[in-house]
């Protein structure tokens, strides 16, 4: 008996146990809330571009000479993000290649400098008054002769800065592919690997452009390196309809008419932002490029995007970085920051630089235990309207109690036989002997019957006298000292 009465306690716990974890457990992965953009904006980096010049002259009026200079002009600044885990940049061609002949500009300028002439510094062929000195200017000019005055070698400095901290002095980078036009895609890849086993965080490419006219997007770039002063710039926007995913791209527009969309986002560019992600609001992923400036901005679709990287054979992909922030970032936005806090650590301990998992660990740790953490409050009060209790609890009361019941029946089924019935006394019966064998009435289902104490019942000569107990009336073995049901001794 008691073994069975434990095995269905213990089977009404289980189900109370079981109702648990229902009820406590966090809500499970799911999209992120709208508008998010921090499963991108780790990935976002500023692009810097510079045209680095040697040029030497070779000066053939009176004595010869040679006239060596070498100039810097910076010539891009905008915002790329990376796309894989060894680095590769997604940006602007015209982030990473000079539309300008810089070969023009630094003859301008030499000839300048070393024979006081007035030229204009900028990127046109000019002509001098003075013969000689203008055929000198002239052969200096591109394209290279074998008279030529001066010798010009151009190369692209392209320098990346991550959004880490404390700042990058920056990475070096070179274009191995670009569009024909200014705003065109263009793949970056760093000169050296990225440092850590893991690489950087990357930025997930969207599928396609949505087709909805008024979809929310968000625009996260920099107006300037990255650091304490600097912070990535993120502003909302939408999809306007018409316009395909092109060099002309889609263009934007306010659906309630608020906001002149495209002057804002032209302002954006012009301060920085030329290529930076468009994130769609879906899902967190990248759905093109800002393109544009000036008081007209555009978005670059992202199948122009895969197809430039396909060109240059890169492959997009996430990495652990990604897998290990993702999941912490879930946890924060659902307000488990209790969960969260140990997977913005592990981002960290990845990429110690990652200001974004920075700044959501410290959010995480401020918050963790306190009134907005859904961890705490499943853990305080374990009870859920979703999810109630108490059929778990019905339903672990009626197991019990079914249990009780077959214990019972168990119980009777085992019981020791009882008397067989005997018949009513007479009514003619004499009364009974104040002086002879008491009598006990016993009371029970069947009528009342009176048994005298230790009455023999004749059987065959050897079988053995039957004897009852004078308490209850339940039968007697021929060895039995005491009742086995009352416990009432035989011998009185």
């Amino acid at each position: 008996m008691a073994r069975i009465t434990a095995l269905a306690g213990g089977v009404a716990a289980v189900l109370v146990l079981l109702a648990i974890p229902l009820l406590a457990a966090p809500a499970a992965a799911h999209n992120h809330p709208s508008g998010i953009t921090d499963l991108v904006t780790p990935a976002v980096v500023r692009v810097e571009a510079v045209s680095h010049v040697e040029i030497t002259l070779l000066d053939h009026i009176g004595e010869l000479k040679h006239v060596e200079r070498s100039y810097d002009l910076p010539f891009a600044s905008g915002t790329g993000a990376v796309v894989n885990p060894e680095g590769d940049v997604v940006t602007l061609r015209r982030n990473a290649v000079n539309p300008d002949d810089v070969a023009i500009y630094a003859a301008n300028k030499i000839f300048a400098e070393h024979h006081k002439v007035k030229i204009p510094l900028d990127y046109k062929k000019h002509t001098l008054k003075d013969d000689q000195l203008n055929h000198h200017l002239q052969e200096c000019y591109p394209p290279k002769t074998s008279t030529a005055t001066c010798i010009i070698d151009v190369t692209t400095d392209i320098t990346v800065f991550p959004n880490v901290s404390p700042p990058s002095t920056g990475l070096k980078y070179k274009c191995i592919k670009a569009g024909k036009t200014p705003d065109t895609p263009a793949v970056l890849v760093p000169l050296t690997p990225a440092a850590g086993s893991v690489g950087m965080p990357t930025a997930p490419l969207a599928d396609k452009v949505p087709d909805q006219e008024g979809s929310p997007t968000n625009v996260a770039g920099f107006t300037g390196r990255p650091g304490p002063g600097v912070q990535e710039t993120v502003q909302i926007a939408h999809l306007a309809k018409g316009g395909q995913a092109g060099a002309t791209g889609r263009p934007f527009a306010d659906p309630e008419k608020k906001v002149d969309e495209p002057v804002k986002l032209g302002a954006l560019v012009d301060q920085g932002l030329a290529g930076a992600p468009v994130i769609g609001d879906k899902d967190g992923h990248v759905i093109g490029l800002l393109i544009g400036g000036g008081k007209e901005a555009t978005m670059l679709g992202v199948r122009e995007i895969t197809a430039t990287l396909a060109a240059a054979k890169v492959a997009p992909r996430r990495g652990a970085i990604d897998t290990a922030f993702e999941a912490a970032l879930t946890r924060y936005h659902t307000k488990y920051y209790t969960e969260a806090a140990p997977g913005f650590q592990r981002v960290l301990e990845l990429y110690p630089g990652n200001v974004v998992a920075a700044t959501l660990l410290k959010t995480s740790l401020a918050k963790r235990g306190g009134p907005e953490d859904q961890g705490t409050k499943q853990a305080v009060a374990p009870l859920s309207r979703s999810t109630p209790i108490w059929p778990f609890l019905v339903a672990a009361g009626v197991l019990f109690i079914a249990a009780g019941g077959g214990v019972y029946l168990l119980w009777r089924r085992r019981a020791p036989d009882r008397p067989a019935e005997l018949p009513e006394p007479l009514a003619a019966a004499p009364p009974f002997d104040d002086a002879g064998s008491q009598t006990v009435v016993v009371r029970r289902s069947q009528p009342f019957q009176m048994v005298p104490q230790q009455q023999q019942v004749m059987t065959a000569p050897d079988t053995p006298p039957v004897k009852y107990c004078t308490s209850c009336g339940m039968r007697l073995g021929p060895a039995h000292r005491f009742c086995g049901y009352c416990g009432h001794p035989i011998e009185t």
